[in-house]
């Protein structure tokens, strides 16, 4: 499981999706999000689906990736899909009735419309960190925010522990991995027994891990202290973002889709 989580994890590459502005990327991700909910029938999320996956064959990133990000969360979407199927009404006779278990059409309709819209929103927000490494991401959303430096807001500072945050859960993934070897090379069992036996066999994992924590993070304030870094004021960039023909492009082609989708909502 540790290993299908895929949060803050970036796969370099040279594709047009991977070249586009960090700025326009993320700017358009949050509008792709508000697009998902706007969708209101099967055909605009058909098509919001066909966009998301022609852009990872676009990037060259693996299909598979879909599918890690989602799995993850699964306990979570197929919890809320059961409450759903049982806590939603609708109107005419049930499909099916066992007492008081009963379960509409409608029910069934709206819990798999959710499931949809879940998976797609996931695969689109997912690619933008697969193509987008933490750095430049949190270097975008520092420019975006760069107005709120007028009324002393800490731009800055957040977007440098934005990219430490994001920078280090890969590592702290792959230390939980280790540690969980270790403790079953040891003979810790965490697979059987009750909820509560469950939880107590993870206290050997979550202590070491969290000594690791503050050991890293210990070590990576001695390094910024040995560097100088004394906050944003007066630092400079290695790399100035610019705007490209393959920018435009992108917000065209996100354009059409935006119509598409208001079209689709209007008109089906």
């Amino acid at each position: 499981m540790l290993r299908d989580i895929t949060i803050g994890q970036f796969f370099p590459g040279d594709s047009p999706v991977h070249r586009m502005d960090s700025r326009l990327k993320l700017i358009l991700n949050l509008a792709f999000l508000v697009i998902i909910f706007i969708a209101d029938n099967y055909l605009a999320l058909g098509i919001s689906a066909a966009f998301v996956l022609s852009l990872y064959i676009i990037s060259g990133i693996s299909l598979k990736f879909i599918f890690r990000s989602l799995k993850p969360i699964m306990p979570l979407i197929i919890i809320t899909s059961v409450l759903n199927l049982f806590l939603l009404t609708g109107e005419g006779e049930p499909i099916f009735k066992l007492g008081f278990i009963t379960i509409y059409w409608q029910a069934i309709d709206t819990t798999a419309f959710m499931i949809l819209r879940l998976f797609v929103l996931i695969a689109g927000m997912s690619l933008l960190t697969y193509t987008t490494s933490p750095i430049v991401l949190t270097d975008a959303i520092e420019r975006l925010l760069s107005p709120l430096k007028y009324i002393r807001f800490p731009v800055h500072e957040l977007a440098m522990m934005m990219t430490i945050a994001m920078r280090f859960i890969p590592t702290l993934i792959e230390e939980t991995d280790k540690i969980v070897l270790a403790q079953k090379a040891r003979g810790a069992n965490f697979e059987e027994g009750n909820l509560i036996t469950r939880i107590k066999a993870f206290i050997p994992i979550i202590v070491p891990l969290f000594v690791s924590a503050f050991k890293r993070a210990n070590e990576l304030a001695l390094a910024m202290e040995c560097r100088c870094y004394h906050g944003g004021d007066g630092r400079t960039k290695l790399r100035q973002p610019k705007l490209a023909i393959v920018d435009l492009f992108a917000f065209l082609v996100f354009l059409l889709f935006t119509i598409i989708i208001i079209l689709t909502n209007i008109y089906f």
